[in-house]
């Protein structure tokens, strides 16, 4: 499996950027009847943590998210870190090319390099 890094310009500082789960997000219920006392502690996937950077990274993450899934796929690892996983070196490569064409030095993945 290939991984990389997924970084973004940040649109209030211009430096480079990738989100991150800080603390999974906490759903819970409200009944009009009674007191629901349930709470579920889920993380967001890959695509949803991407798509909260609206208005925080210079470029839309909609259209970025179209054009990582063509070669890859948004995963959330170990329920924090953002990353693309990739079959073959080659489709990192061709995403490298496509997020150049598309946005530029806006948008760049950066592969991790197993230690």
């Amino acid at each position: 499996m290939i991984r990389a890094k997924l970084w973004f310009r940040c649109a209030a500082m211009h430096d480079p950027v990738t989100p991150m789960i800080v603390q999974p997000a906490l759903i819970g219920w409200e009944a009009k009847q009674r007191r629901v006392d349930l709470h579920i502690e889920r993380a967001f996937t890959g695509d949803e943590l991407v798509r909260r950077m609206k208005g925080w990274v210079t470029v839309d993450p909609s259209k970025t998210i179209e054009v990582v899934n063509r070669f890859g796929r948004l995963k959330v690892l170990d329920d924090r870190e953002l990353v693309i996983e990739f079959n073959k070196m080659e489709d990192f490569q061709k995403l490298q090319g496509a997020l150049d064409e598309d946005f530029g030095k806006e948008v760049d993945a950066e592969l991790i390099v197993k230690k």
